[in-house]
């Protein structure tokens, strides 16, 4: 999992102001709930420091947002009156939450977004089609392209002097605008960097489409005869289970991928140690961790994301004058930004004798290492 999309949380010191709501509203006293689990949240950051300012700007997130439709939750991230970052929980979280810390609390949002996987899907017949296309940061984008070609698009009946032209005519026309939707399907798969293509609908417009898409989409291509542009039903249903299943089967391959390579270091990088001690040497590649909501361990930092430590005396080794005591996933989570690593949550049960329930990928290893050498 990539997570620039949190770097605006690093750019500016804290303390921050976390917020996990859940914000449904699909029943009828759902905005007098929304307010009063608000309440409960505000009056936690109150009594926890925060600055009225910074909680003020978080309630107005909260209270003006657009509403989705069903059970959803928001994250807001604010500090000094600012709210830098605001994301959709497809879910509620798994319980209300506030928090004013030195270090935003994001594990919750990464943990609940979990692998992401930038897809596209195209609904296609024989006119042109409909794409739709999400970015690994969960941005939709859509398209619909209108083929070229609108004359004589089904093929005649058999008979009659002219039919092998027209037979022609209908063929050329369903290549251009199967050409046409191509090459939107594959500007759109360039723009979010696409993991997966699924082509769907008209058995035979699918067909053209995945003949002219770029042979750099090809093994991304997924095809199925499900979903219409012109009707809806249990049809679009299992074009949706498709998609899903496609996108699900990329995301496990991911996590299966990071845990073979942490798998052939010989344990080199494992446990909670060894993954501090790798990020301050700017050593992690993928940095592996258990999702545990219950997890409360601590770390050392300052202000540098590298400054990360599980003693402060480490700490002030390294010149840093007042360390802080901080959550050790705020901790990691802010290293591993720092330094343009990446992360795999994991489930408990994929990886149950993971040490300390972390581990690391590493860039490299040298004698320095722990674990390797006379680390």
């Amino acid at each position: 999992m990539q997570l620039s999309f949190l770097r605006p949380l690093y750019d500016r010191p804290g303390p921050w102001c976390s917020v996990y709501l859940d914000a449904s509203r699909d029943t009828h006293d759902s905005r007098p709930q929304v307010d009063l689990r608000w309440r409960a949240l505000k009056g936690d950051l109150i009594g926890q420091g925060a600055d009225q300012a910074t909680v003020e700007a978080v309630e107005e997130v909260v209270r003006r947002h657009t509403p989705m439709p069903g059970d959803y939750g928001i994250a807001v991230f604010a500090n000094r009156g600012r709210v830098v970052l605001t994301e959709y929980l497809s879910a509620p979280p798994l319980r209300d939450l506030a928090t004013w810390s030195v270090l935003p609390h994001t594990m919750p949002l990464v943990a609940q977004r979990g692998e992401q996987v930038a897809w596209v899907r195209v609904l296609a017949d024989r006119t042109g089609a409909d794409a739709v296309a999400v970015s690994a940061g969960g941005v939709p984008r859509r398209a619909t392209v209108k083929g070229r070609e609108s004359w004589q698009l089904r093929r005649v009946q058999p008979g009659g002097w002219s039919q092998s032209r027209y037979q022609r005519a209908a063929m050329e026309a369903w290549h251009h605008n199967a050409g046409d939707a191509a090459a939107a399907t594959a500007e759109l798969a360039d723009r979010v960097g696409a993991d997966v293509v699924v082509v769907a609908g008209d058995i035979r417009a699918t067909g053209m489409i995945a003949a002219q898409l770029p042979e750099r989409w090809q093994d991304v291509l997924v095809r199925t005869d499900a979903g219409s542009r012109e009707r809806v039903g249990s049809d679009d249903m299992l074009m949706d289970d498709i998609t899903v299943q496609t996108i699900a089967e990329v995301a496990d391959q991911r996590i299966a991928t990071a845990l073979d390579r942490f798998g052939v270091q010989e344990d080199v990088g494992a446990g909670l140690d060894a993954v501090v001690a790798a990020l301050q040497r700017n050593q992690v590649d993928t940095m592996l961790i258990v999702d545990d909501p219950s997890a409360d361990g601590e770390l050392w930092v300052g202000p540098e994301p590298t400054e990360i430590a599980t003693d402060p005396a480490q700490l002030r080794d390294m010149s840093v004058a007042d360390p802080q005591k901080v959550r050790a996933d705020a901790a990691l989570l802010r290293a591993l930004i720092g330094t343009d690593a990446e992360l795999t949550v994991l489930a408990p049960e994929e990886a149950p004798e993971l040490t300390d329930g972390v581990g690391a990928v590493l860039r490299y290893v040298d004698a320095g290492t722990p674990g390797r050498g006379n680390g």
